[in-house]
């Protein structure tokens, strides 16, 4: 008996459900975003692409869609795939790759091997995550032996703006302009004669943007609020929390505020600014964490909070185990106490510590995944910082500066 034909994961409704997806969704982008999408005219016909993208919006993958012809598949957060009935109308509909944050996905790959067999166009974000800074942020080099395994075309892929529109922090949208745009395309041919330092290299340069500037004017009366989900350290009071509101964002223990301008840039109100831009401050909570021993604080936590706390089921759905826990964040540990349970993540015993969306925490513990999900305000940032800050410790890479992000 013959054995049974693996199905295709490349399907012709997901070419159907592209055009229609490029109608609706594209003209929802134009309207929302005020962006302006180059359509990529030196697309060669049935040639599949790997497309590489800096990642600024929630909105990135239908920026591509806009500019490439035909289905694309897109490596995405396995959190997607979770939801249930939702997520299984996803799968059907438009089929993304799903991938396991801040780990090693060998399935991932061995997927995206098999769809770009299938002709399949590929995008993956290799920051992996969107930026909270505005300047493009951290790359993998495995993505440099994945792009020689798939061995297609690279399309570098630039979206300018879309932190001054939509910042990763925020939940709306301000008035400005963003452009999106193939800037560059690395013909297999030519990346075979380049080291992998030199690709690297290439695929960096070309998808860095670095939105620490006042360069145009993005209005919005709310454009500071929720700033808070990315800033956790004062520069005069360290550890804190702060406070935003409409255009200001106030630190809860000094009580300095700061106004966020139209041009992105930090003004202090009554006092002077130590920080011009997002960005700046970012960096110094950053420096901050790698040069302090967090370690100290192993019996007193630094943060306590309230949160709801559920453990995802991958592929399937999220099981709530309470809706009113409260999280504490220790410099070795985070604890979560429930109502009939209490959980200590070790950092020794994690697996991996992530961000999610804006503010949603995911910890990967003993073959679990469980997700936090705060109030409006939590900052999930900074015990992502924690946890590899305590890993760089215990590594022995006192001065390492890699936090997770």
């Amino acid at each position: 008996m013959a054995k049974n034909k693996k199905k295709k994961w490349t399907r012709f409704r997901h070419k159907v459900v592209t055009e229609i997806l490029r109608f609706s969704l594209g003209t929802y982008s134009r309207v929302k975003y005020s962006i302006k999408v180059r359509k990529f005219k030196e697309q060669e016909k049935k040639t599949p692409y790997l497309v590489l993208m800096n990642h600024q919006t929630a909105f990135d993958q239908f920026f591509i869609g806009m500019a490439f012809k035909g289905p694309i598949y897109y490596l995405a957060s396995e959190d997607i795939f979770s939801n249930g009935w939702i997520s299984s109308l996803i799968r059907y509909l438009v089929a993304p790759i799903p991938i396991k944050k801040q780990t090693t996905d060998i399935k991932a790959i061995l997927n995206c091997i098999r769809v770009s067999k299938e002709g399949g166009t590929i995008a993956i974000a290799p920051e992996g995550n969107r930026t909270y800074s505005g300047r493009t942020e951290y790359m993998s080099p495995s993505i440099v032996p994945l792009a020689r395994k798939l061995g297609m075309p690279i399309a570098l892929f630039r979206i300018e703006g879309g932190y001054g529109v939509h910042p990763r922090w925020s939940d709306v949208v301000r008035k400005g302009k963003m452009t999106a745009y193939v800037s560059r395309v690395i013909s297999p041919a030519e990346y075979a004669d380049m080291s992998d330092e030199e690709l690297f290299e290439a695929i960096k340069s070309e998808l860095y943007v670095n939105e620490a500037v006042a360069d145009a004017s993005f209005k919005h009366k709310k454009r500071a609020e929720y700033l808070e989900r990315a800033i956790y350290i004062c520069p005069d009071c360290g550890f804190s929390s702060f406070e935003s509101h409409n255009d200001t964002l106030e630190c809860t223990k000094c009580h300095k505020k700061v106004l966020y301008t139209n041009k992105k840039e930090l003004v202090g109100i009554d006092h002077e600014c130590k920080f011009s831009f997002v960005a700046d401050w970012y960096d110094y909570q950053k420096d901050f964490i790698s040069s302090t021993d967090i370690t100290a604080f192993s019996d007193t936590p630094v943060y306590v909070e309230n949160v709801k706390i559920s453990e995802v089921i991958p592929y399937k759905n999220k099981e709530l185990i309470c809706k009113n826990a409260s999280i504490s964040l220790f410099g070795n540990r985070i604890l979560v106490k429930a109502d009939k349970a209490e959980f200590t993540f070790g950092f020794d015993d994690t697996f991996a510590v992530t961000v999610l969306g804006k503010n949603k925490l995911d910890i990967y513990y003993d073959g679990h995944i469980y997700q936090i999900k705060g109030s409006c305000r939590f900052n999930a940032l900074k015990y992502v910082h924690f946890y590899n800050r305590y890993r760089n410790i215990v590594k022995g890479d006192q001065d390492g500066k890699f936090l997770g992000l």
